[in-house]
C-alpha cells in the first residue's frame, strides 16, 4: 500500500478518521531533515510490506497543527494510531525499531475480526502489560506467552486454576474470546468479571456473581473458534478479570496457547481537535 502523503493539518484528522480500527503508522518528517531522507525510502518499502497498516507521511512545515498538538519535537518521529488513539511513538530513523514497531501492532490485526464482526479487533494492542496479572501462573509460562500466537502458552502452577487480570489504556467494549489450548488440559469453565478494583483473589472469584461465565467446548479450544460475549453487559470495561475454575478433563495443570479478546476502543471527543470557525476568543455566540 502506497504512502499517503499529507500537505494540510485537516487532512490529517480525517485520515485517521477513514482508517477506523486499522493500524496507521504516521511520519512526522521534514524537507530539510537528512535522517528524514534517509530512512524515506525504508518507510516505503515498510508500506509494501505490511499492507494491513496504513502508512501517512506528515511534512510539519505544512502541517504544523498537527505536529504541535501530537508533541512532536524532533524529526523524524513515527507515531502510532487505531481508532485515532495514540498507541505507541519512536523518535529517530532507526529502520530496526520502526519495523519491530510495526510488527508488534499490526499482528493484532492479522486475526482481525473485520469481515467477520465489523467494526471489532484484536485488543491485545490497547492492553497495558504493567495493568496485567495473573494468580497460579508456573514460573515458566507466564500469561505474557499467550498474547501473542507464538510457540510460548500460559500454564497453571499448583492447581488447575488461573485468573488473569488485563488493564486497558482506554474504555473498551468487548465482543467476543478466542482461546487456543490443548483439548484435554484447555479451559472449561470460566467467569469473566469487569471493572474491578484490584485483582480479585480465588474465593472471591469462586463465589462472586460474574457478568457472565461460560462453558467452553473441547472443539472450540482446537480450532480456535470465536466464543461470543453477551456484548450489552460489555460496553464500559476499563479492565476484564478472567477466572479459570477448571479445565476440561482434570489435569493437575491448565495450558492455554493463545488468547485473544476482540472489541472496540470508545474514543472520546478531543476538543483541541476543533477549529474556531468564528468570532474571538471570549466572544458569546
Amino acid at each position: 500500500m502506497p504512502v499517503t502523503i499529507i500537505h494540510e493539518d485537516a487532512r490529517f484528522q480525517a485520515e485517521l478518521s477513514t482508517a477506523g480500527s486499522k493500524l496507521v503508522v504516521v511520519d512526522f518528517t521534514a524537507s530539510w531533515c537528512v535522517p528524514c531522507q534517509r530512512i524515506a525510502p525504508v518507510f516505503e518499502e515498510l508500506s509494501n510490506k505490511y499492507t494491513l497498516a496504513i502508512f501517512l507521511k506528515v511534512d510539519v512545515d505544512q502541517c504544523p497543527d498537527a505536529a504541535a498538538f501530537q508533541g512532536v519535537t524532533a524529526m523524524p518521529t513515527f507515531i502510532f494510531f487505531r481508532s485515532k488513539v495514540k498507541l505507541a511513538q519512536i523518535q529517530g530513523a532507526d529502520p530496526q525499531a520502526l519495523e519491530n514497531k510495526i510488527k508488534e501492532l499490526v499482528g493484532s490485526e492479522i486475526d482481525d475480526l473485520e469481515g467477520v464482526v465489523p467494526g471489532h479487533v484484536d485488543l491485545s494492542s490497547f492492553i497495558t502489560k504493567s495493568l496485567c496479572e495473573c494468580l497460579n501462573e508456573s514460573d515458566e509460562n507466564t500469561l505474557t506467552e499467550c498474547l501473542s500466537s507464538g510457540d510460548g502458552f500460559l500454564e497453571s502452577d499448583v492447581d488447575e486454576q488461573l485468573i488473569m487480570s488485563f488493564g486497558f489504556n482506554q474504555t473498551v467494549k468487548l465482543h467476543s474470546l478466542k482461546i487456543q489450548a490443548p483439548k484435554d488440559s484447555g479451559p472449561k469453565n470460566i467467569k469473566l468479571f469487569i471493572n474491578q478494583p484490584r485483582t480479585l483473589d480465588f474465593d472471591q472469584a469462586d463465589n462472586m456473581e460474574p457478568v457472565q461465565a461460560i462453558e467452553i467446548q473441547p472443539k472450540d479450544l482446537d480450532d480456535g473458534s470465536i466464543i461470543p460475549l453477551r456484548y450489552v453487559k460489555f460496553q464500559h470495561v476499563q479492565n476484564l478479570q478472567i477466572f479459570v475454575k477448571d479445565n476440561q478433563e482434570g489435569t493437575e495443570r491448565t495450558r492455554i496457547d493463545h488468547l485473544a479478546i476482540y472489541g472496540s476502543p470508545i474514543c472520546t471527543t478531543n476538543m483541541g481537535e476543533f477549529k474556531r470557525v468564528a468570532g474571538k476568543k471570549g466572544e458569546s455566540h
